[in-house]
């Protein structure tokens, strides 16, 4: 069975993106366009990986992490910040929050799937 990642982005064509690359890869890719539902998604659907926009409409990436990391079932699936947010002290304040990885976008084919496998091998 392959790992189901849910992907929390707000654009439609960087989820288009995401959701090609890791289908290509035989993941499983679970869709949601804001916060607040890929908190509700993370409880529903245990995800193996947790892809995790920073800027988002409602709730940003930020307090969606810290409200699925604060809950002792969902704690140890990794989450990684994929955000345009590239700015000096970024990196550190999503991993602050709660994140286990950050990929800056644009985001590449490569190194999309190498921190994927990365983070799932860890959540092993």
């Amino acid at each position: 069975m392959s790992a189901r990642i849910l992907c929390v982005e707000d654009n439609p064509q960087n989820m288009r993106l995401v959701r090609k690359i890791l289908q290509h890869q035989n993941f499983e890719v679970i869709e949601a366009p804001d916060g607040l539902t890929g908190v509700d998604l993370a409880h529903k659907e245990m995800p193996d990986l947790i892809l995790m926009d920073i800027n988002l409409p409602d709730i940003d990436g930020l307090e969606a992490t810290a409200r699925i990391k604060a809950n002792p079932e969902l704690q140890s699936i990794p989450v990684v910040a994929l955000t345009a947010n590239a700015m000096y002290g970024d990196e550190e304040r999503a991993l602050a929050a709660g994140c286990d990885g950050y990929i800056s976008k644009p985001v590449s084919r490569a190194k999309l799937i190498e921190q994927v496998i990365h983070y799932l091998n860890m959540a092993d």
